[in-house]
């Protein structure tokens, strides 16, 4: 072998090139940090965010932001600069994912449903199973609550060939806090299978049930059947949630739709300023848009499954499609986030019965 081959085999690999991101951009919430993050770590391309929540209210990194980023840069070994309080800007550079045990707390009700969907991910595509102790808001407003994850996302993820598996030790609510979770994530055992969901076939099962520790039972009472009136619902359709008082006080009125092909869960939250009717009326509002269209997931799946197919369609070469009530801003924004790390391309075909999201490798 000629001297300049040696030398030409040995030399390092040149640096992946730093994906730059602005945090403004589209929706410009923190699930364009979360979504970052976690194909920064599927790829291991470094990355760089300006802007970080530079509409909101309240600008930059929050706790519940801050948290992703630690779990992120604890499962990977990342380097990580910015990662403070109020910090509009960030850049993350993973080292290689490392699957085990680990424990995540969130101090105070941030979402720790938003951790696990931060590093489920890379965990899913690592050599070996992984198991979180999370612990924080497991009942979120502007977050996906335990049901959501646990009945509606568990089930797709199964689909795609990995597992995973939620157990609920304690909710959390907002301002308390103090829920756990304890979640089993198990990697496929080769490329992630992508399928599509375009049908959310035959009703099987209906039902809500009110989560209230600390609050009046004629609260729940109200609220329960209110939502029956309006529904349609009765008997056994209408649950009282199972809580211990001390995880309160909380409000939280779940809906939970169980079809052939997919189930959606929907969750509107009780507080001081509304009463329990407003809470049902505004949960039944989001039952029926999703009802009256033939989609087959609603507005808040849409976002989670843009990504899990996505990763399947890049590890598998196959592109995959579902179809769903509305397409939001903040699911054309994570689409063009997941585009920027992963050789794959989004299509949006927009009608009034159901709206159609095809991901194909680029």
């Amino acid at each position: 072998m000629k001297e300049e081959e040696i030398q030409r085999e040995q030399a390092p690999a040149a640096p992946l090139q730093t994906v730059v991101l602005d945090g403004s951009q589209g929706e410009g919430g923190g699930q364009i940090l979360r979504t970052s993050l976690a194909l920064s770590m599927v790829t291991g391309q470094p990355m760089a965010i300006e802007k970080i929540r530079a509409g909101r209210a309240k600008p930059g990194l929050m706790r519940q932001h801050l948290a992703c980023v630690n779990a992120a840069a604890a499962i990977s070994g990342a380097t990580v600069e910015g990662a403070e309080l109020g910090s509009q800007s960030l850049r993350f550079a993973p080292g290689p994912v490392r699957a085990g045990e680990y424990r995540f707390a969130i101090s105070g009700a941030g979402s720790c449903m938003l951790v696990l969907q931060t590093v489920l991910p890379p965990l899913l595509l690592a050599g070996a199973a992984s198991r979180l102790h999370l612990s924080g808001g497991t009942h979120n407003p502007m977050a996906p609550s335990f049901h959501f994850l646990e009945r509606a996302f568990a089930p797709l993820v199964r689909r795609l060939g990995a597992d995973l598996r939620l157990q609920l030790r304690r909710h959390g609510f907002y301002p308390a806090g103090g829920g756990e979770v304890e979640a089993d994530i198990v990697p496929a055992a080769g490329a992630l299978q992508p399928f599509d969901l375009l049908s959310r076939g035959e009703a099987l099962e209906r039902h809500a049930e009110c989560l209230a520790p600390g609050i009046a039972r004629h609260v729940m009472t109200r609220e329960l059947e209110t939502l029956g009136a309006a529904m349609g619902w009765t008997g056994e359709q209408l649950r009282y949630g199972a809580t211990r008082q001390n995880e309160g006080p909380g409000n939280a009125l779940i809906a939970t739709l169980v079809h052939a092909e997919v189930t959606e869960v929907f969750t509107a939250f009780g507080e001081k300023t509304l009463s329990a009717e407003q809470v049902a009326h505004a949960l039944v509002k989001e039952l029926r848009s999703f009802l009256k269209s033939e989609a087959a997931v609603g507005p808040h799946l849409a976002d989670q499954l843009a990504l899990l197919l996505a990763l399947a369609a890049w590890q598998s070469g196959r592109g995959a499609a579902f179809t769903c009530s509305e397409v939001t801003e903040h699911t054309r924004t994570n689409c063009a986030v997941i585009e920027r790390f992963l050789p794959v391309r989004f299509a949006i075909a927009l009608a009034r019965a159901a709206s159609t999201v095809r991901v194909e490798p680029a």
